[in-house]
């Protein structure tokens, strides 16, 4: 695929220089005649402005030829590189140390393990909730968020909060990739969205498609960037199980996209080294009812 967009940006190359040469023979010829006064004057000033014109749009239609050989190379070459990092920068989540951007108190989802007593979550923290499947971890963050109603208590974001569930439905899959950002971030241009779009590995007609022809790895990718390039910026972000169902490639491009993260996290996960790679701060149990602090060691 990139030998065959590499040989056609050579060939829109070789046409585009074969037209520059004949554009020069024909300017050349017009200043002869014009030179030697063969027709008349407004004859001859008429036809230069004609030739004028019909050579701009021939340039031009060479011009864009090569601009696509050229962004099509650009969309073959990315294809081959779906290990790539990713490399954003985020400074609009970062939350001051030791501010509070989540108060759970007392708090009794509609199934699952309780919180009892308070628990309170400070910026920049990163946080591993960790327990065996069924014990409530998806339960607990859907009511965090505020996706599900608790039978009691309080749980309460102090700064904008986004959660990126194991179902990736924040993704339209009706839309493309690009207008699925533009639906978190509506005061950012397009061009900002595909700048920022191509941070992600989403670099020219990618940004385009689909969200529902992206491979599991793209549509996570695709979920993620919509919700950490969001308006007003996520200060507490929530993942439940991110690494599942991830080839290798794509958790190295979660984690990259973690580390320029300055907010306050928090991971529901079983995947332990991928965890430890996150920089966790603070790990809490969800454990017979209960949600309790533990250690990596415990966990392991």
């Amino acid at each position: 695929m990139v030998r065959v967009a590499e040989s056609d940006l050579r060939k829109q190359k070789r046409e585009l220089a074969d037209a520059q040469v004949v554009l020069a023979r024909r300017r050349r010829y017009g200043q002869k005649m014009y030179d030697t006064k063969r027709e008349p004057r407004a004859v001859m000033k008429l036809r230069a402005r004609t030739a004028q014109q019909s050579a701009g749009k021939y340039r031009i239609m060479h011009e864009e030829k090569l601009a696509e050989a050229k962004e099509r190379l650009d969309d073959a070459a990315e294809a081959v590189r779906d290990d790539d990092e990713i490399r954003v920068d985020l400074p609009y989540t970062a939350v001051p140390p030791g501010r509070t951007v989540l108060t759970l108190r007392d708090l009794v989802p509609a199934y699952g393990a309780r919180v009892t007593g308070g628990l309170d979550v400070h910026g920049p923290e990163r946080i591993a909730l960790v327990g065996r499947n069924g014990a409530g971890k998806t339960t607990l963050l859907r009511t965090v968020a505020g996706e599900l109603e608790p039978v009691a208590g309080e749980a309460t974001a102090h700064v904008p909060l986004r959660f990126l569930p194991q179902r990736l439905d924040v993704l339209d899959g009706e839309l493309s990739v690009a207008e699925n950002v533009a639906r978190y971030a509506p005061g950012a241009t397009n061009n900002l969205i595909r700048a920022r779009l191509a941070r992600f590995l989403f670099r020219g007609a990618r940004a385009d498609q689909r969200a529902a022809t992206l491979s599991g790895g793209e549509r996570f990718r695709a979920a993620l960037a919509a919700l950490m390039l969001a308006e007003p910026a996520p200060q507490l972000l929530m993942l439940d199980e991110p690494t599942n169902n991830l080839d290798m490639a794509s958790v190295r491009q979660l984690t990259s996209a973690l580390e320029a993260y300055e907010g306050a996290l928090i991971v529901a996960a079983h995947d332990l080294p991928f965890l430890e790679s996150l920089g966790i701060t603070r790990w809490l149990l969800l454990e017979e009812g209960e949600l309790r602090e533990t250690t990596p060691e415990a966990v392991g």
